[in-house]
């Protein structure tokens, strides 16, 4: 079985590739080659490993080469995120849709020369969903809730989700998308997302270093661990055409946790003086981003696959934790604990 993994030397993809090669089988197939696609080289864990083959540079200039390579499936992950896309709309349309569209385009190149019709998965967004005077949102986003996103990265996923559904219609690849919750704890320093203070005011403050909170307390939002999330990617691969319920794509499984409940959740691990390394400064950009995303999601088609959220924040910091101690740089990484 030969895979790819776009995106592979990110943090989803990193985890996803090791996961994966830990397991060795994939929907009951012999996983023989891993290539991991991405702008920087996956890490050296990942390189190690006979089976993985790494590629380096945008995904839009290695499209062309795969018009004559065959994979059993593909895991689509690389993309700009969303407060890179506010701010450079053209890389957000370069690297979100245009690199989607040539990467189907080489599938459906290679499929009509004779070649499989791979099984692919893309990481779709809860972004795809936002508020619009005619269809107003729901406290909780359900699978069948109509999207308006209301940021450009939203709409390219929303885009990217419609054109699988239809190259799936055509019989060009098998796919399915995912619609990724924001994923914490991510470790490692803050990215452009705009949901990147959701993990910071958890990781910053496990580290003895103060985080800037930049919205409410009141803000509610949808979220899942990485394990959870790499759990959730794995079964929709997995899934038969029949179980996964169509061509649209699927919630993943979510905590609907509050910024106020994540920080009682980072006290009750951690301790009062960990919270108190968390100081509320609002930005209105990165406020009114996550204004027009959802305060909450069900998961139902997921359900059905056997995917639950965590039960309660405490432990996802606890996993989060346990995670970070198997590290040799877990001296520094929780060093507000000690």
């Amino acid at each position: 079985m030969k895979l790819m993994i776009t995106g592979g030397g990110g943090f989803v993809g990193a985890r996803l590739a090791r996961t994966l090669l830990k397991r060795g089988t994939l929907a009951g197939q012999q996983i023989d080659r891993v290539v991991l696609t991405d702008i920087a080289p996956p890490p050296v864990d990942l390189l190690a490993d006979t089976r993985v083959e790494a590629r380096t540079g945008p995904l839009l200039t290695q499209t062309d080469a795969l018009r004559t390579e065959a994979f059993d499936g593909i895991f689509h992950l690389a993309s700009a995120v969303s407060g890179e896309c506010e701010l450079d709309f053209d890389l957000g349309m370069r690297s979100n849709l245009d690199s989607t569209r040539a990467l189907l385009d080489a599938i459906r190149a290679n499929v009509a020369a004779g070649g499989k019709v791979p099984r692919f998965v893309f990481s779709s967004s809860v972004a795809v969903f936002g508020p619009d005077a005619a269809v107003p949102m729901p406290k909780l986003v359900a699978d069948d809730t109509l999207p308006a996103p209301q940021t450009s990265y939203g709409v390219q996923k929303l885009i990217c989700e419609h054109l699988i559904a239809d190259y799936t219609r055509k019989g060009y690849v098998d796919g399915r998308a995912a619609r990724l919750m924001t994923v914490t704890v991510r470790p490692g320093r803050p990215n452009g997302a705009a949901s990147s203070f959701f993990s910071g005011i958890i990781r910053e403050p496990l580290a003895g270093v103060e985080a800037i909170c930049p919205v409410s307390p009141d803000v509610s939002h949808p979220m899942s661990s990485p394990g959870r999330t790499i759990d959730g990617l794995i079964a929709v691969y997995e899934a038969s055409r029949e179980a996964f319920e169509g061509r649209l794509a699927l919630n993943l499984p979510s905590i609907n946790v509050r910024v106020g409940d994540m920080l009682d959740a980072l006290e009750e691990v951690a301790g009062a003086k960990v919270r108190g390394l968390v100081r509320f400064e609002r930005d209105e950009r990165i406020a009114g981003i996550v204004a027009n995303w959802p305060t909450g999601a069900t998961a139902a088609r997921a359900g059905k696959l056997g995917l639950h959220p965590h039960d309660n924040f405490a432990d996802i910091i606890r996993q989060y934790i346990h995670d970070c101690a198997a590290l040799p740089n877990a001296n520094e990484t929780l060093k507000g604990m000690n």
